[in-house]
């Protein structure tokens, strides 16, 4: 142990004439104690919370996706889909469109987008695996059925698996409006529905999911024109380096290829500011913790002029008293900061294992707080923790050290 840490180890541990020196320090250690377990469970449940996100939205945006630079629609051929075949690392693909449509149950009437869809949609994304009415049936191009998110099922107020009349659908044909005669610019027909997904209120209350042939087909489509690719691959975090490989297949600048990432690039934007402003804002329960430190470490320095006169006297310079007073604050701050991060690690083991601390409100997909902790986070707040201590502990050290010392008796 350095010969510094031994002294601020023993200043630490003796009994001070003013027993508000060891109050005061001591509050500063529980301060800290408490900032660090505040930050790392707060960060902690940030995380369970984007984790949850996230899944959410992998659920129906898929690892890579193929889609036009500019316009709805993009060419794609026989001979682009065998090259993609071959790419390795490439799990499925599924082709798709996508148009905005009018949905009509009696009088009732929801805007919806539509989107057409092949049978390798299912492999591809979640929304088969999160039907929780009916079932995951798209039909075919002349009889098209729909798979209805849980918010259009309501807004034209049917029940998917028990709804026997069809319903009416409604939507623009490819090509510029005729405003002498506006009826022949929109298909209609009939459609049945099929099934329910919950995923998430974004898209609920957005997506109808139906075979992309009927949607060609009412679209006016030709035989290669699609909205685009979407693709899975067998390890997502492979979706850069395959993305090359995939926009080597679509070289012409009519084609985008984007990671989940840049699909929701917005998304992902805004979860990651959340957490820097989160940071930076419990970060001010340590800076208060840094308050009580300098409070009780200038009382240390009074306390101390004899002590720090003899060191001097001794031959111990000042950078060396200096040195003492800064391993003070460091030894403050590592007592809080360690027992900091032990509580926030007991705290979360109970929440993930029991539940402990339930969420409020009924429209959630959990009813409890999800933690998710990240070494990450201890490296960002340990690093934290010891910054703020350290300019907390440099005033009252850099006042030891350009004392006049002195030996007398007053």
């Amino acid at each position: 142990m350095n010969l510094n840490f031994l002294f601020a180890w023993r200043y630490f541990k003796a009994k001070k004439s003013t027993n508000a020196i060891n109050i005061i320090a001591w509050i500063s250690i529980v301060a800290i104690i408490i900032g660090t377990a505040a930050l790392i469970l707060v960060l902690s449940v940030f995380n369970g919370f984007e984790g949850l996100v996230k899944s959410l939205y992998s659920s129906f945006y898929t690892d890579l996706k193929v889609s036009p630079a500019s316009g709805k629609t993009v060419t794609v051929t026989e001979a682009q889909l065998q090259k993609l075949k071959g790419i390795s690392g490439i799990k499925n693909f599924s082709l798709v469109a996508e148009e905005k449509a009018l949905l009509q149950n009696g009088e009732a009437l929801s805007f919806v987008y539509l989107k057409g869809v092949d049978e390798n949609y299912q492999y591809v994304t979640g929304v088969a695996a999160s039907i929780v009415k009916g079932s995951y049936s798209i039909g075919t191009t002349d009889s098209a059925s729909l798979v209805l998110g849980a918010g259009i099922e309501n807004a034209i107020g049917i029940q998917t698996d028990r709804n026997l009349l069809p319903l009416k659908i409604y939507l623009p044909k490819k090509g510029e409006t005729d405003l002498t005669d506006p009826l022949q610019s929109i298909s209609t027909s009939p459609v049945t529905a099929s099934g329910t997904f919950v995923i998430q209120q974004d898209f609920d209350n957005k997506y109808a999911i139906t075979n992309i042939g009927f949607l060609k087909r009412m679209l006016g489509l030709g035989k290669t024109e699609f909205g685009g690719l979407e693709i899975s691959l067998l390890d997502p975090a492979t979706a850069e380096q395959l993305k090359d490989s995939v926009q080597s297949v679509f070289k012409d600048s009519q084609y985008k290829v984007q990671t989940k990432y840049e699909q929701n690039q917005e998304l992902y934007s805004v979860m990651r500011t959340e957490k820097w402003v989160i940071y930076a804002v419990l970060s001010l329960i340590l800076i208060v913790a840094a308050f009580n430190m300098i409070g009780a470490l200038t009382m240390l320095v009074l306390e101390k002029e004899k002590d720090i006169s003899v060191l001097n006297a001794l031959g111990g310079n000042r950078g060396f008293i200096q040195s003492i007073f800064l391993s003070e604050g460091m030894l403050l701050a590592l007592i809080g900061g360690i027992s900091g991060m032990v509580l926030a690690l007991l705290i979360a083991f109970l929440q993930i294992n029991f539940k402990l601390i339930p969420l409020s409100g009924a429209t959630f997909l959990i009813d409890y707080f999800p933690v998710k902790l990240q070494i990450e986070d201890f490296l960002l707040v340990g690093i934290t923790v010891f910054i703020i201590a350290f300019f907390a502990a440099w005033l009252p050290a850099r006042k030891a050290a350009t004392n006049e010392f002195s030996l007398r008796s007053e």
